[in-house]
């Protein structure tokens, strides 16, 4: 198993599990969310807006569909499913199930994981916590 492949399983693992994801990130590793101007910069900030996602803003896992390596560059697809527990996009909790697919592209350094960006379908989001 190359370097990149075992750090990126190791990475999802973590995810999944809600535990220390952020120990695979670079101190300068940024993250945005494609299409809606939402940035996090740095070790923390990285860690805290992914963790939005899956614990505060949802109870959600990713459910992993294909884990693509390839030298420096690493992609996911996935679904997130889970539930609607906090403020989303001024949405209050539902309480609704939610089953969205998504994937994000990685850059990797080393044995870390420099930048990430997601791409997630909000308007399918928004539409599965409002109808």
């Amino acid at each position: 198993m190359s370097q990149h492949r075992q750090t990126m399983q190791h990475y999802l693992d973590a995810l999944i599990k809600c535990g220390d994801f952020s120990r695979y990130f670079t101190p300068d590793v940024v993250v945005t969310v494609q299409g809606t101007g939402q940035r996090a910069a740095g070790r923390e900030p990285a860690e805290q807006l992914i963790r939005f996602f899956h614990q505060q803003a949802f109870d959600a896992r990713p459910e992993l569909k294909t884990l693509l390596v390839d030298q420096d560059k690493a992609a996911i697809e996935a679904d997130l499913a889970g539930t609607h527990t906090g403020e989303f996009a001024g949405i209050q909790p539902t309480g609704r199930e939610i089953w969205v697919p998504y994937s994000v592209a990685y850059d990797l350094r080393g044995d870390q994981i420099s930048e990430l960006r997601i791409y997630l379908p909000l308007n399918a989001l928004i539409e599965q916590l409002t109808t």
